[in-house]
């Protein structure tokens, strides 16, 4: 069987010939095919091991330190995930490659550039975390597992605001018009309705801050974080962004220990060189289906672990944004199981915290199914007779609707920026927006 190890260095696999295999004999083959040496060897199911700080905070994970234990017994399959830890330096295996500058051959200018770029891991976010204000949230995977039950992608642009330290705080999520299957998703951008869109943040005090898009239950198969396509996307909206915050969020469907499903946030950044490498050019922009989905492919040469290669795996590429508790002041672990929160650990992962701000999210969303009528605004308008009208209308993907009527230079901020300061709506907008109500 074939064990996927995940360490510092990226994915890669094992062969294990004995399917009652123990701990020792996974350690040994980890030695015979990676070179890690069993002594220096930490080995665990929780992925948290890859976030521990120093050697000395591995000795928490101790799941796996009985040599003797049989690696079934710990629900290690073909095609399980461990993760591994280690002190020391090695060389790892790269794919195939064509050297460049060998002794006796005239190296070109493109040589040349290849030489100086080196494909390297980042460390350390420009993001210090990020949180979801829990209603956006919640609308947006409620959606993809109850209607469209994570079968094809789903996507949207991610509104908030970035604080002096770098942590980026969502307040709501755009869905713009697209086109989800399996295995692909094309945005269908509509720049009126974006200038819509910006208006109100503007008037909110918020930017666009990120990408948030989900992956469907046939990925969860594949032994890649993020596929090709979805970085070469995932890259493009960054560099579009222009913010050095900028977060992409993945959204997708994991069975837990007990069978069921749960739903689970991941954020990321893209790299600084994965940014550079898009905006000169480097990147194959049509991705063939020969290539193998956990590699983007470069149009020339890159240097990875000291190897000339096109052909990089997008691990590389990937920055974890960091989580913190802005009640606990720890790390948190949230996950959305079917729209609700049901955990709340202590420990430091890699989903996304979740928290609940100004607006609300219960208006219908824009860009789906089902065409938003006036008929929705007038029932929402009813629903809450009992609030203060600015409380009534907090809500974005409403706003967005009332956009479409009103002057996209004023009137759209300015009411939006009521909504901000939660400050009383002028009668003039309110007697405008009742009347439309009233017509629908």
């Amino acid at each position: 069987m074939m064990i996927r190890i995940r360490s510092r260095d990226g994915l890669e696999r094992v062969s294990i010939d004995n399917p009652i295999a123990t701990v020792a004999q996974l350690k040994s083959e980890i030695e015979s095919q990676l070179r890690v040496p069993i002594h220096a060897q930490i080995i665990s199911t929780n992925q948290n091991l890859l976030l521990a700080k120093n050697p000395n905070d591995w000795t928490r994970f101790s799941d796996m330190s009985d040599p003797n234990t049989r690696i079934s017994a710990l629900n290690i399959a073909h095609g399980s995930i461990i993760y591994l830890a280690y002190e020391g330096e090695r060389t790892v295996a790269g794919p195939a490659f064509n050297p460049s500058g060998s002794f006796g051959k005239k190296m070109t200018m493109d040589d040349l550039i290849a030489k100086q770029m080196r494909v390297t891991r980042q460390e350390n976010p420009h993001c210090e975390l990020v949180s979801f204000d829990r209603d956006a949230a919640n609308a947006f995977q409620h959606y993809v597992n109850e209607s469209l039950a994570f079968a094809v992608k789903r996507a949207g642009f991610m509104y908030g605001t970035v604080s002096e330290e770098g942590k980026v705080e969502v307040d709501f999520i755009y869905e713009p018009p697209q086109l989800g299957t399996e295995e692909s998703l094309v945005l269908l951008r509509d720049p009126d309705e974006e200038k819509f869109v910006e208006a109100i943040a503007l008037g909110l005090g918020m930017r666009r801050v990120g990408f948030i898009f989900t992956q469907t239950i046939s990925q969860d198969k594949k032994d890649y974080t993020m596929s090709n396509a979805e970085v070469l996307q995932a890259v493009e909206l960054h560099a579009e962004g222009d913010l050095k915050e900028w977060v992409t969020a993945v959204v997708k469907l994991e069975v837990n220990e007990d069978g069921g499903a749960d739903v689970h946030f991941e954020a990321f950044q893209m790299s600084d060189m994965c940014v550079r490498l898009f905006k000169e050019g480097w990147f194959e922009r049509e991705v063939q289906e020969e290539i193998d989905p956990k590699l983007s492919r470069m149009k020339k040469d890159v240097v990875v672990g000291g190897k000339d290669t096109r052909d990089v795996d997008n691990d590389f590429f990937l920055v974890v944004v960091k989580i913190f508790d802005h009640q606990l002041k720890n790390h948190v672990h949230i996950v959305l199981c079917f729209g609700l929160v049901v955990n709340l650990a202590p420990v430091p992962v890699l989903w996304i915290l979740v928290i609940s701000g100004p607006l609300t999210t219960t208006f219908p969303i824009e860009n789906r199914k089902s065409p938003v009528t006036m008929n929705a605004l007038k029932s929402h308008l009813d629903r809450a007779k009992s609030l203060p009208f600015v409380k009534r209308i907090s809500d974005f993907h409403l706003l967005l609707l009332l956009a479409r009527f009103l002057d996209v230079n004023s009137d759209v901020p300015a009411l939006a920026g009521c909504v901000q300061a939660q400050a009383s709506i002028p009668e003039g907008y309110q007697l405008l927006i009742e009347s439309m109500a009233a017509a629908s």
